[in-house]
């Protein structure tokens, strides 16, 4: 028997086109009841060279196509192919068979609806409490980029201000979890989303740990500074906090009940503002944006975390000055990226690894500098902004955000692409694997997606954060997969934050 001719080509075209063809025999080869074993591996193996849409549209044709276009291993390969790396453990279905095909369909949906922006595709709520200014926003509970939950509807962020509170929000129903006590005002914010930990520094320098799922106090450590910078992370399960101080030091504590373990002097007298620590927690890059004679260092961060005794952490400078921002590249953890003033109005954006040798006696680090000939790579910058921001997709990809302006360079320094779209500065911006977000002083959020081929961007839309009649701009932005919440300057002193939820 002969598939009719209309059951194919109501599905895939007039007859007469090559893949019209191709598929008629193909249905021929099929039906053949000379060749069984044909039914299943052939299609199988031809339905390998179909998109997702063709995909579907073939499983409609006839019953052995349905049973061949339904196999998961077509839709495992369809979605390595254009994620690389599927969270399969929250696929959300019990039905192992259709578990890829489902993850595939609803992730891709759900990307469909955050590219294009347009109304109905997600939520806006105004999360309002505060009755001062929001100095951190930070997600507690999130599904990241990377490794989404695509059924997780508890994504939860959590904000701080100088009103002295910390506060706990459900994203998707713009719900208040909790608040803390309120104590000094608060000036930094940062969370541990492995342990549900939250962390806070006030402008006395009290640092205190809180319990993520009641806001319950856990730890508390004095540092007498009225500026602190804190970097969280952890080592073979061990819980660390690095703090930057605002006389220079850093000081490294453990475990949630903050128990001191080292302290270096980094920048002297001047406050450490910039703190970071690389992909395999190797290294601590820190350093001060606040004089240009002094350069960052860079910390092996066991000779913080494990210090031996009568010996110093090691630590060394790295010979730039006027040190405006830095990132460590996310797919090369010993490779960081620093912008710096050369001259005034003259930014240069200098790449360099480091590595440390072990010796009998003693242990330094090594690096490839700019002054040396073995440099990575050193180039000038087309801004000469003084506030910068600084980001890295992957190996070959930063971002910086200067005045109204994302610039999009490769690491060799070729300016791949930008975008004015603001029209006032970016105060704050978040990038991951699928999008990068711009928040505003113009009180609008700019959405670009990275195409398939992960190294170009795309600009697609603006959030708007409401009327200007009540508020001066975004200060501050931050993402997961499905999310998005920013938060507004009140004109009255009372910050409000706007959360935006998709859904697929």
């Amino acid at each position: 028997a002969a598939l009719p001719v209309h059951a194919i080509s109501s599905q895939f075209g007039a007859p007469g086109s090559g893949s019209w063809k191709r598929l008629i025999r193909l249905v021929e080869i099929s039906m053949d009841i000379h060749h069984p074993g044909l039914i299943s591996d052939c299609l199988i193996s031809v339905f390998t060279f179909l998109k997702e849409d063709d995909l579907i549209v073939a499983s409609c044709v006839c019953k052995d196509w349905h049973e061949a276009a339904e196999t998961p291993w077509l839709w495992r390969r369809l979605c390595l192919q254009r994620w690389s790396f599927c969270n399969f453990a929250v696929t959300g279905t019990e039905d192992v068979n259709h578990s890829w095909k489902r993850y595939f369909l609803r992730r891709a949906h759900l990307e469909m609806k955050m590219s294009k922006g347009r109304s109905g595709s997600y939520t806006c709520k105004s999360l309002r409490g505060h009755t001062g200014s929001v100095v951190g926003l930070v997600y507690l509970q999130g599904s990241s980029g990377h490794l989404p939950h695509l059924w997780n509807t508890s994504a939860i962020v959590c904000s701080a201000s100088t009103d002295g509170t910390v506060r706990a929000w459900n994203v998707q129903n713009g719900e208040l979890l909790w608040c803390s006590p309120v104590q000094s005002p608060l000036m930094q914010l940062i969370t541990d989303e492995k342990h549900e930990v939250v962390i806070t520094a006030d402008s006395g320098g009290l640092i205190k740990t809180w319990q993520g799922e009641t806001g319950q106090e856990m730890g508390s450590f004095p540092t007498a500074s009225s500026h602190c910078s804190l970097l969280q992370y952890n080592i073979s399960n061990t819980w660390f906090l690095t703090v930057g101080t605002g006389q220079g030091s850093v000081c490294t504590l453990e475990e949630s009940a903050l128990t001191k373990k080292s302290s270096i002097m980094v920048c002297d007298s001047f406050k450490v503002n910039m703190l970071l620590i690389s992909p395999d927690k190797r290294w601590i890059a820190a350093g001060t944006t606040d004089h240009s004679d002094l350069s960052p260092k860079v910390i092996y961060t066991e000779s913080l975390t494990s210090p031996a005794e009568d010996e110093d952490p090691l630590c060394q400078s790295v010979p730039v000055t006027g040190l405006q921002a830095a990132v460590f590249i996310p797919t090369q953890p010993s490779r960081v990226a620093v912008v710096h003033n050369k001259r005034p109005n003259k930014k240069i954006l200098s790449v360099f690894d480091v590595s440390i040798k072990k010796s009998k006696y003693k242990s330094e680090i090594q690096g490839k500098y700019p002054d040396d000939p073995t440099q990575v790579e050193s180039f000038t910058l087309n801004t000469s902004s003084s506030q910068i921001l600084l980001e890295a997709k992957n190996s070959n990809c930063l971002l910086l955000a200067a005045n109204q302006e994302l610039l999009v360079y490769s690491l060799k320094g070729a300016l791949l692409a930008s975008f004015k779209e603001h029209t006032m500065p970016i105060s704050s911006m978040c990038v991951d694997s699928f999008r990068v977000v711009t928040a505003s002083r113009d009180l609008s959020l700019r959405v670009l997606t990275w195409r398939n081929d992960g190294g170009t961007l795309e600009s697609r839309y603006h959030l708007l954060g409401g009327s200007h009649t009540m508020a001066r701009g975004f200060t501050h932005v931050a993402c997961d997969y499905s999310s998005i919440v920013a938060s507004t300057e009140g004109k009255d002193g009372k910050d409000v934050l706007k959360a935006y939820y998709f859904t697929s």
